[in-house]
C-alpha cells in the first residue's frame, strides 16, 4: 500500500497565492531538484517561518564546515532514525545515497548505522548524535572528550551539535504535522555509482 497521499495536515496555499519571492524559490527547487520538497511546501503555511527555516537549513547543511556535506547528512539520518521520522529518513536517506554513491550506506544509516564500515571520526559523531537524541540528559564531558579524541575540533563539535539539535526539532515538526516525503525520493539513487 502506498504512503498517504498528502503533504501534511495543514491547509497549504496554492502556488498562485504565494508571493513572488516564494514562487521564485519554489521554481528554483523544481529546476534543481525536479520538485518542491514537502517540508518547504509545509512551511509555506507561514512564509516568514519558511524563509527562516530555509536560511537556517542552507547555512547548517550547505555552507562551509569542517564537517563534510555527507557527514552532516549522515548525522541527520541517524537522528531521524532515533526519532523514527518517516519524512527525514526518506528525504535525507536519499541524500546520503546521492552524496556517497552508495545505496547500502543510505539504508544502513536509516536502519542501523552501527553495521556500516565507518571511520573512527564518523563513528564518534554518529554515536554522539544517537546519544544526544535518545538520552540527552546523559551527555557529559566524556562524550565531548570522545569527539575530541576522534579528531574533531571545537568548531566541528559546535557544527555537529547544531545539526543534531536542528534535526531533533525538524523531526518533531514533521511528525507533528504528519508530513509525507515526496514520492520521488523513494526511487532515487538506488544503484551504485562511482561517487565517493
Amino acid at each position: 500500500m502506498p504512503q498517504p497521499d498528502h503533504i501534511s495536515v495543514f491547509d497549504l496555499p496554492e502556488y498562485e497565492a504565494l508571493d513572488d519571492e516564494t514562487k521564485k524559490y519554489f521554481d528554483i527547487c523544481v529546476e534543481k531538484l525536479g520538485m518542491v520538497p514537502n517540508v518547504l511546501a509545509t512551511f509555506s503555511f507561514n512564509l516568514e517561518k519558511l524563509r527562516n527555516f530555509s536560511n537556517y537549513y542552507n547555512t547548517l547543511m550547505l555552507a562551509p564546515s569542517g564537517l563534510s556535506k555527507l557527514e552532516r547528512e549522515m548525522v541527520a539520518v541517524v537522528v531521524s532514525s532515533a526519532n523514527r521520522c518517516f519524512y527525514c529518513l526518506v528525504a535525507h536517506g536519499q541524500t546520503v545515497r546521492a552524496l556517497s554513491g552508495d545505496p547500502e550506506l543510505g539504508e544502513m544509516m536509516v536502519m542501523n548505522y552501527r553495521v556500516a564500515k565507518l571511520s573512527d571520526r564518523q563513528r564518534a559523531m554518529l554515536d554522539f548524535a544517537w546519544k544526544l537524541t535518545k538520552t540527552p540528559f546523559d551527555v557529559g564531558d566524556t562524550d565531548r572528550e570522545a569527539l575530541s579524541a576522534a579528531g574533531l575540533s571545537q568548531e566541528e563539535i559546535f557544527d555537529l551539535a547544531d545539526v543534531i539539535g536542528f534535526f531533533n526539532m525538524s523531526n518533531r515538526f514533521a511528525i507533528a504535522s504528519d508530513m509525507m516525503p515526496n514520492r520521488e525520493y523513494h526511487g532515487m539513487d538506488r544503484s551504485v555509482s562511482d561517487k565517493s
